[in-house]
């Protein structure tokens, strides 16, 4: 990977993890901002159903963030772009794609056809 590859994943990866921890916040200010009373107990299930939701999405942001932080990393390390299981360079087009990618896509389908053997 050349140069020029790198400083546009870079920028590309900062861009997502800025976008992230915006959405990040306004979930956390939606939290915050829910202190309501029901009189209704289907008015609660349905309130309490949306935060369980809206804390599933936090999650998923806050696990986006840490896969953001470790390919910029290692960027810094240069091992960005190289598959950790073959040791292989991992395709551009694979990188567009998911530019968070630890694995080639050769390696990713193999952990994934053995997961589905596992039933996982």
């Amino acid at each position: 990977m050349d140069h020029s590859d790198l400083e546009y994943f870079r920028k590309l990866l900062n861009e997502m993890l800025a976008e992230a921890h915006q959405k990040g916040n306004s979930t956390l200010e939606e939290l915050t901002d829910s202190n309501e009373v029901f009189a209704d107990p289907a008015d609660r299930a349905t309130a309490e159903s949306d935060r369980a939701f809206t804390l599933r999405i936090r999650d998923r942001e806050r696990r986006l963030i840490r896969k953001i932080q470790a390919a910029l990393q290692r960027m810094s390390d240069g091992t960005y772009g190289i598959c950790e299981e073959c040791g292989e360079d991992i395709s551009i087009p694979r990188l567009k794609a998911r530019p968070v990618t630890r694995l080639c896509i050769n390696c990713k389908a193999r952990q994934e056809a053995d997961e589905h053997l596992r039933g996982e």
